[in-house]
């Protein structure tokens, strides 16, 4: 960041500096974390909102629009390459975190439905029409939340106040923004933030690849709606259809498997390990001393 000139300056200045005075505080203010944080989550926001719920393939066609959005945005207004997003190790990273995912859920589910919180039952419905809308939907929701919450915005406040404060900070807001859906409350919020924010953000400062994010997160929800459980408190079609019992600490009631303490417990265990490797790994930002 440049630093105020003690020169004074001289005022009543033409109709063009002004322009250029004008163009270059925004030029400024875009290439700025903040700046270029708030262009990037608006555009990839709208692509979002015009693709996430089309039919057939449109989610995913939304999912390589919002990739081309935010590569756009980094490179011109932050002025930044973007290793995060390369075609290099893509397919790698995706898998392993797909496979981490894929764990996860299973593991939490087998030992929900070990203590007698779940039973499951095959839902009879057409599978192929099933797994291409789970495909499809899983994708763009994945990856356009992980350009958003940790491309995006954790990168951006990472810059200003480091990795950890930036963690935080994304994980609650991660946590807030699924307080709309149904079944939601204060515990649902709070777990998203702990199991969801917190993993998937350590997750992305371990690897620094949104691949390896958007793998596990595709797994969590997929798995999540194929098994029948509510995705944060949606219900979409799934292979099963499940039933719950006992308390909703253990299974998660309504809002579905990430308000029940089994994974918030296991998402937690793992979102340290990844931080302790991140940390080992030199990956972490610190905080940045204030400007004196």
């Amino acid at each position: 960041m440049g630093t105020l000139s003690a020169t004074p300056h001289p005022t009543g200045s033409g109709p063009g500096d002004d322009r250029d005075g004008a163009g270059g505080r925004f030029r400024r203010a875009m290439r700025s974390p903040l700046g270029w944080m708030a262009a990037g989550m608006a555009g990839v926001a709208v692509v979002s909102a015009l693709t996430a719920t089309g039919p057939g393939p449109v989610p995913v066609a939304g999912a390589a629009a919002a990739v081309a959005v935010y590569g756009y945005v980094m490179r011109r207004a932050a002025r930044r390459s973007t290793p995060e997003i390369a075609r290099s190790g893509a397919v790698r990273d995706t898998l392993l975190g797909g496979a981490i995912g894929l764990g996860f859920i299973l593991v939490s589910a087998l030992l929900i439905t070990a203590f007698g919180g779940y039973s499951f039952a095959w839902a009879g419905d057409d599978v192929l029409a099933v797994l291409g809308t789970t495909l499809a939907v899983q994708t763009g929701a994945a990856v356009t939340e992980e350009l958003l919450f940790r491309g995006l915005a954790l990168q951006a406040l990472e810059q200003l106040w480091g990795s950890r404060a930036a963690l935080v900070i994304t994980s609650l807001f991660f946590g807030v923004a699924h307080l709309g859906a149904d079944g939601a409350d204060a515990w649902s919020g709070l777990a998203i933030a702990l199991e969801a924010g917190a993993l998937l953000g350590a997750a992305f400062l371990w690897r620094r690849s949104i691949w390896f994010v958007v793998g596990l997160h595709f797994a969590w929800n997929a798995t999540e709606q194929l098994l029948g459980i509510p995705v944060s408190g949606h219900a979409p079609e799934g292979l099963f259809t499940v039933d719950v019992h006992g308390s909703a600490l253990l299974t998660g009631g309504g809002f579905g498997l990430e308000a029940s303490i089994v994974p918030v417990l296991a998402g937690t265990a793992i979102a340290t390990t990844m931080l302790v490797r991140a940390h080992r790994n030199g990956a972490l930002t610190p905080r940045r001393p204030a400007d004196r």
